[in-house]
């Protein structure tokens, strides 16, 4: 393991020839002095679900090793809606293991993620990162199992049109150049991000691409693996900073918005679930999956409605909850089945050796089948508060297992058909509904919002500021003044172009 820490993409990691995990001052101030490292910058997601910086020049050890111990004072009312600015002042303390060799900066920089504590020390409750802690640690508590996940960001890129080569309208699904126009972005993309730390699975462009006023935008989407639920948080919240900052170098527009024009694919968060125990899954037993997994599925189904309080966060998000355009309405799971909220895909739980069988000269016998199946919760879009979403459903999993007849509701919940084929509209008028607009899901999540206190996961204040939120944008009749003014859908879609 030791020499192949050595050629890992991350530099940060190569050259301390550890794992982000192990990182102390230590390493972080060797590494600073050998790679004459000269910025160090202060990451920190705020509100709006953006990375916010802080730079400080590396004028001697001792400011180094100063700013690395304590962190440093920021300002929580500009970052927090809910921080009176009579006591807004906050620390950022450094996490070590989130460090990267920052890839934008000119001058040699590393840059850290961060976490917000109070002025007497203590984590700030209703802070992103330390919510997704708790409602993690809590699920362990519970359970006595680690709960992973791992996020499918789409987004579009936009630039002129072009007129050689034009990919099929809304065909643009893994599409290649020439027929494709920003795969090498993309790539550099991964690259970047895979050496900030990011665990990308792979990369593709997505079913979206059409061409309007003389531009193209063509979807794309980049996949990370499972991992640790605040490991997975951190990365994609890195993955979107890197993309628009490539997409700037570049002079090209990227958006992860749900929806930017009706009829056509909209912008999805995705994000996979795994449980684990003693470091493996527990989410197949022989080789279906097992009633553990289906426990969460039910809190899931339960808690549904109201987590879109978290992953759809803003009034174009409900624009792309809409039947036939690959995004769910309805509160129900199924098998591989593209039309259910949550999914469960292929797993690789069949006997046969694949590749083997694809290559006739490897040995048969050297076969072993890893359980790497996931669930697929598919309502999150770019909207996304990415730790509150995570938290929450992590609090859905666990609730799942706190409900009695948790297998009877995931049962209930399970559909084998396209429900929005027409000869299955019964079995869609059976099922609950999506809330369709900011205003229905606040009040799901008040509804709801017992769950998410408990164990003291989401504080009090944070759930009020997220519900008067979304509450404000009172859009409770938005898809009947769509009807009557469809200007107003572009007005919205420039609106929340940069959400997230």
């Amino acid at each position: 393991m030791d020499s192949l820490l050595k050629y890992n993409i991350n530099p940060v990691v190569a050259h301390l020839n550890k794992l982000p995990a192990e990182f102390t001052k230590k390493d972080i101030i060797k590494y600073v002095l050998d790679k004459d490292i000269r910025i160090v910058n202060f990451r920190y997601v705020a509100a709006d679900g953006r990375l916010k910086t802080l730079n400080f020049p590396v004028t001697s050890y001792q400011y180094l090793e100063s700013i690395l111990t304590y962190g440093e004072r920021v300002d929580g009312s500009s970052l927090f809606p809910f921080i009176e600015a009579g006591s807004s002042d906050l620390y950022v303390v450094p996490r070590f293991s989130t460090v990267y060799l920052d890839p934008f900066s000119e001058i040699p920089a590393i840059g850290m993620l961060c976490s917000y504590f109070t002025k007497e020390g203590q984590p700030l409750e209703s802070s992103p990162e330390y919510t997704l802690l708790k409602a993690s640690r809590s699920f362990t508590k519970a359970t006595g199992l680690k709960f992973e996940a791992m996020g499918e960001l789409e987004f579009y890129i936009t630039d002129k049109s072009e007129e050689l080569y034009p990919a099929p309208n809304q065909k643009g699904y893994h599409e290649s150049e020439p027929f494709t126009k920003f795969e090498q972005f993309r790539t550099e993309a991964m690259k970047l991000i895979a050496q900030t730390g990011g665990m990308i699975k792979y990369g593709h462009s997505e079913v979206g691409n059409f061409t309007l006023d003389g531009k193209i935008y063509e979807q794309n989407e980049i996949e990370f693996l499972v991992s640790p639920v605040e490991s997975a948080a951190d990365q994609l919240v890195i993955a979107k900073w890197v993309i628009r900052a490539l997409a700037f170098r570049y002079g090209l527009d990227v958006t992860f918005a749900p929806k930017i024009t009706i009829g056509k694919a909209g912008s999805g968060l995705h994000f996979h679930t795994r449980m684990m125990k003693d470091g493996k899954s527990v989410m197949t037993e022989n080789g279906k999956l097992s009633d553990t997994a289906k426990r969460a599925i039910a809190g899931y189904m339960k808690c549904a409605a109201s987590l879109t309080a978290f992953g759809n966060t803003n009034p174009t998000s409900y624009f792309r909850l809409v039947p036939h355009q690959e995004a769910p309405t309805s509160i129900c799971w199924g098998d591989r089945n593209r039309s259910v909220l949550v999914r469960v895909p292929l797993g690789w739980t069949g006997d046969n050796n694949m590749v083997a069988i694809a290559n006739p000269l490897e040995d048969k016998s050297d076969f072993h089948m890893p359980d790497k199946q996931t669930v697929e919760m598919r309502s999150p879009d770019g909207s996304t508060d990415i730790y509150q979403m995570l938290a929450g459903l992590v609090v859905a999993a666990r609730t799942g297992f706190e409900t009695e007849n948790a297998l009877e509701i995931a049962e209930r919940c399970y559909v084998g058909v396209n429900i929005h084929d027409k000869q299955h509209e019964d079995k869609m008028t059976a099922l609950e509904q999506l809330p369709a607009s900011c205003y229905e899901s606040a009040n799901e999540l008040e509804a709801k919002r017992a769950l998410y206190e408990k164990e003291g996961v989401f504080a009090p204040g944070l759930i009020d500021g997220i519900i008067r939120k979304l509450r404000s944008y009172e859009d409770q009749n938005i898809r009947k003044e769509l009807q009557d003014n469809p200007s107003r859908m572009n007005d919205l879609v420039e609106q929340f172009y940069h959400c997230g």
